[in-house]
């Protein structure tokens, strides 16, 4: 797994807000029930992928943390729309779905620390743990946006405000690096979802109306570009470590 650096939580807002958008693009121009079907496929191709990997290769990981940004994101419509279950249900179901992998994860591993997973079994619960991650941002976020309408980009912002006091907490000493990381990975997803809905959906929902299709598109380029600069510098401190020794 990669370091959470920087770059790290950048690419990871990226792929949320970028899983958000062409999530929505992909249900409303394409029959849904297909779409979601073929979409689970690619995603689970993509994952026995991952999970065959020895190490850790930028590009292998993040496409599949973006195919569980678009599959998370159906995940989560999918309950809403389909089935008829509202935000305020499916967001705290998805959350204690989440604790209940972490539950698991800790007693069987010991440890929820990201550096330590190098075993399969260790990779299923992390990526277990992302996917319950992803579903219930996409939840919370809608929730707050629509339930209690505050609009994606106020939403949004509550989210930031969020995941500035973890960041204090962290650096004031109240949270542990592993309570940290796991609760700003959870608020990343609402934070890029609702900001990617505020752009993307049109002036009556209260967005930008720049487009889902648009939105997908540019936050695919760009995270291409971060991916590849992120695996450069990477290749560039291992070369430099080498040459050290």
């Amino acid at each position: 797994m990669p370091d959470p650096t920087t770059s790290f939580w950048v690419i990871k807002v990226l792929t949320t807000a970028m899983g958000e958008a062409l999530s929505d693009f992909l249900v409303t121009r394409f029959d849904p029930a297909p779409t979601v079907l073929v979409t689970a496929a690619l995603f689970a191709a993509v994952l026995v992928v991952q999970l065959a990997a020895t190490r850790y290769v930028p590009w292998r990981y993040w496409a599949t943390v973006s195919m569980v940004g678009v599959f998370g994101t159906m995940i989560a419509d999918v309950v809403h729309v389909a089935l008829g279950v509202p935000y305020l249900v499916s967001t705290p179901v998805f959350l204690a779905a989440l604790i209940a992998v972490f539950v698991v994860w800790r007693r069987t591993e010991g440890t929820l620390d990201v550096h330590t997973i190098t075993s399969r079994r260790r990779q299923c619960c992390y990526w277990a743990a992302v996917i319950a991650t992803f579903a219930m941002g996409t939840a919370a976020g809608d929730l707050l946006a629509s339930t209690f309408h505050l609009g994606y980009f106020a939403g949004g912002m509550v989210f930031v405000a969020a995941m500035a006091v973890v960041v204090l907490c962290r650096i004031g000493g109240v949270l542990g690096p592993v309570a940290a990381f796991w609760t700003a990975y959870v608020l990343t997803r609402p934070v890029g979802a609702s900001f990617a809905d505020w752009v993307a959906v049109p002036h009556a929902r209260g967005g930008l109306a720049v487009g889902t299709g648009l939105v997908s598109a540019v936050l695919l380029i760009v995270i291409a570009v971060a991916v590849a600069w992120s695996a450069q510098f990477r290749r560039s401190a291992q070369s430099s470590a080498a040459v050290a020794r």
